[in-house]
C-alpha cells in the first residue's frame, strides 16, 4: 500500500501520479522517494498506461528533501549516505528514462529535490503562481543528484546561477530558461496539462519510447559520422515497425491510427 503516493487514471491511458504530503509540502523522505522509484516501474511495464501524469497534492509541488531526513543524514557514516544518495539518484532515472511521455503539473513551490523532480520530467506545465528554487547551498550542501537534470533542463550557466545563489525565481523566469515549457493562470492549469496529455495520446506510443532513447543518446556540438549512422540505422529499423505502418496507412486514408483513444 502506498503512503506518500496516490495514482489515478486522470483519463484513459494516462496515469496521475500525485505525491501526497500536503502537510509538509510533498517533501520526499526515504519512503516517498523508494515508492516513486516503484510506482515509476510499474507504470512503465503497464501496457495500459500510455503517459504518466506526476503532481502534488495541495498548495505546492513539493519542497524536495525533507529536512528530518536530511538531518538524519547529515549525522549518519559516509556509507548509509552514499547508499541513500544513490537510491536517490535512482528514483530520478527512473523518472528520466520512463518509455512513457511523463509531464510535470506545478504548482506553488518546487525547492531543492521538487526542482529536480520537473526537470527530470519531459513536459513541466507550471501555474503562474509557481517557483522555484535550488535551495541546497542554503544547507551547506549542494544539488549534486539533481545536478545532471537541471544541467539538462536549462544548461549549466543557468544551472551554476541558481545553485550558487539558491534565488527563488518565478514562473516567468523558469519559463524564460527552460525550467518549464508552458505557464498559465492558476485556474488555467489543469486545462493546459490535459490539452497536452491529448497531444501525447495523439501519437505513437512505441514511437515516443524511440524518441526519448534515441535523444538521450545526443549530445550538443558537431555532427559526428557516428551520430549520422546511428540515426540512419534508427530510422530504417523504425519504419519498418508495424506501428509506423499503421502511422502511414491512417493518414493516407484519412481515419486515427488505432493508438488514439476512442
Amino acid at each position: 500500500m502506498l503512503q506518500t503516493l496516490a495514482i489515478t487514471q486522470r483519463r484513459p491511458g494516462v496515469a496521475q501520479l500525485t505525491m501526497a504530503r500536503p502537510a509538509v509540502f510533498n517533501a520526499f523522505d526515504e519512503q516517498m522517494i523508494g515508492e516513486l522509484d516503484a510506482a515509476f516501474a510499474q507504470l512503465a511495464a503497464d501496457p495500459a498506461v500510455r503517459v504518466v501524469l506526476l503532481a502534488g497534492d495541495g498548495k505546492h509541488f513539493s519542497a524536495g528533501a525533507d529536512l528530518q531526513w536530511m538531518q538524519r543524514a547529515s549525522t549518519a557514516s559516509f556509507d548509509w549516505n552514499v547508499a541513500d544518495a544513490r537510491r536517490f539518484a535512482a528514483m530520478l532515472q527512473r523518472i528520466d528514462t520512463c518509455p512513457k511521455p511523463v509531464v510535470a503539473r506545478i504548482q506553488g513551490a518546487a525547492l531543492g529535490g521538487g526542482v529536480g523532480l520537473a526537470a527530470a520530467c519531459d513536459i513541466a506545465i507550471a501555474a503562474d503562481n509557481a517557483s522555484f528554487a535550488v535551495s541546497e547551498a542554503k544547507f551547506g550542501i549542494l544539488p549534486s543528484v539533481i545536478g545532471p537534470y537541471l544541467v539538462n533542463a536549462v544548461g549549466k550557466r543557468q544551472a551554476r546561477r541558481l545553485a550558487l545563489t539558491a534565488e527563488r525565481i518565478g514562473a516567468a523566469e523558469a519559463l524564460a530558461i527552460g525550467l518549464v515549457q508552458q505557464v498559465q493562470p492558476m485556474e488555467a492549469l489543469d486545462a493546459a496539462v490535459d490539452a497536452t496529455l491529448a497531444q501525447l495520446l495523439a501519437n505513437g506510443p512505441a514511437a515516443q519510447a524511440e524518441i526519448k532513447h534515441y535523444l538521450a543518446q545526443l549530445q550538443p556540438g558537431p555532427v559526428t559520422a557516428e551520430a549520422i549512422e546511428r540515426s540512419a540505422q534508427t530510422i530504417a529499423r523504425v519504419r519498418g515497425t508495424d506501428e509506423a505502418r499503421e502511422g502511414f496507412a491512417a493518414f493516407l486514408a484519412k481515419r486515427p491510427p488505432t493508438w488514439t483513444p476512442q
